[in-house]
């Protein structure tokens, strides 16, 4: 999951965003797992309950199983750079990046840019692994600690209130797809074009209707966003005034929900990519 909301605390897993199920995408194997191999894989040893050393207030929307990550800045420097959360306490992945070097498969820089591209790029293994790490750092273990839990000096460069941090888009994004997937969104436009009788094209309930969207104009919450001006008949009902330019009087505002895709890129004419493999 990746945040880019410039206020965390309003961050809240609504039910159709899969906060915590990121958790079960990318590390099956959190709270109560059996792993073959703990110190191969970077993985937390089984326990009946998973804690962490760093406090968590018990309503807090990012628990050790909820991990995000995205991209921010703080006040003493404001190069933006990857960061996850955890309860109140943002921490930046680039004062941690040695810590992944268990990794093979993990590229070092990709905790040292300004977006999670390089990051988002890597395999599904390579990622389910740096969570693994991630969380085991972070967790209280029974029979050993973590080495960012005994380095203070290390948490003073890591950890930073999470109200101080700025946040910026994840990712940079070259294109994107709108998929056309609200049957009651999809009627109402109908009915304007075809009429109620015909709002439905015959195929839409039984294939994924996607077209190209506009990708310059994706921002962070809290961006100020221009009425649209264009030119507007003066009169509609005498085009001999012609038309005028002003702003908009009617604005359409419609909620979506955007979701990034990781892995390696697949080549044109490459395999599918079915569901198991995103």
């Amino acid at each position: 999951i990746l945040f880019f909301h410039k206020q965390l605390s309003k961050l809240y897993p609504p039910p159709a965003l899969i906060l915590k199920n990121n958790i079960t995408h990318e590390n099956k194997h959190h709270h109560t797992s059996t792993p073959q191999s703990t110190k191969a894989n970077n993985m937390i040893p089984e326990t009946t309950t998973t804690t962490s050393w760093i406090p968590i207030p018990p309503d807090s929307p990012f628990p050790l199983q909820n991990l995000p990550y995205g991209i921010a800045s703080t006040p003493n420097t404001p190069t933006p750079r990857p960061f996850t959360i955890l309860g109140d306490t943002g921490i930046d992945l680039s004062a941690l990046s040695h810590l992944f070097k268990t990794i093979p498969s993990f590229p070092p820089r990709a905790f040292h840019e300004r977006t999670l591209n390089t990051f988002m790029s890597c395999d599904k293994t390579t990622r389910v692994a740096v969570r693994r790490r991630l969380t085991s750092l972070l967790t209280t273990l029974p029979s050993s600690s973590s080495p960012l839990a005994n380095d203070a000096a290390l948490q003073k460069r890591a950890f930073h209130p999470s109200h101080t941090l700025t946040l910026h888009l994840p990712a940079t994004i070259g294109d994107y797809t709108d998929f056309y997937s609200s049957k009651e969104h999809a009627t109402n436009v109908g009915i304007m074009f075809r009429g109620r009788d015909n709002a439905l094209q015959p195929n839409y309930l039984h294939l994924p209707v996607g077209y190209h969207g506009r990708a310059s104009s994706v921002v962070i919450s809290d961006v100020d966003v221009r009425r649209p001006v264009g030119q507007v008949q003066r009169d509609p009902s005498d085009p001999r005034k012609g038309p005028e330019l002003r702003p908009t009087r009617k604005l359409d505002f419609e909620l979506e929900m955007g979701v990034f895709v990781g892995g390696p890129a697949t080549a044109v004419g490459g395999r599918r990519l079915t569901v198991s493999r995103a």
